[in-house]
């Protein structure tokens, strides 16, 4: 199996670290822009999009800051996404930073997934 690609991408956004939070740590804040459902029950999330269904670990998470989750699927591996809020300390401006990883063959379309569902979230927080 070849190794997945690591891939990080900026978002300028325009919403508080804590309203932000709360739309990337849970269940009801994802299933607005993330998937259509997510259930939550202790560190693992079950997300659902149309039917198919992927179940992932919440790795590690610090209030206000960032969330990472590992999928199941990549259990044992390195492979993670982290979506980090970054806060600039003079111009106070807010970025989600995207971390994952993908395939080679698939790495341009995991980049226009996150692309599109920023996008989503950004309409959401009517922060367009």
């Amino acid at each position: 199996m070849a190794d997945k690609i690591k891939y990080e991408m900026e978002f300028p956004i325009h919403a508080s670290p804590s309203l932000l939070f709360q739309y990337i740590s849970t269940p009801s804040g994802l299933q607005e822009w993330y998937a259509d459902n997510v259930n939550s029950r202790g560190e693992f999330f079950t997300f659902i999009w149309e039917g198919s269904e992927e179940v992932a670990r919440l790795v590690s998470k610090r209030k206000s800051e960032f969330i990472r989750f590992q999928w199941v699927v990549d259990k044992g591996t390195d492979y993670y996404y982290e979506i980090y809020i970054q806060v600039d300390e003079i111009t106070k401006d807010v970025s989600l930073m995207v971390t994952d990883f993908a395939d080679e063959d698939e790495l341009e379309e995991g980049k226009m997934l996150w692309d599109n569902m920023i996008s989503e979230l950004k309409h959401v927080l009517g922060s367009v």
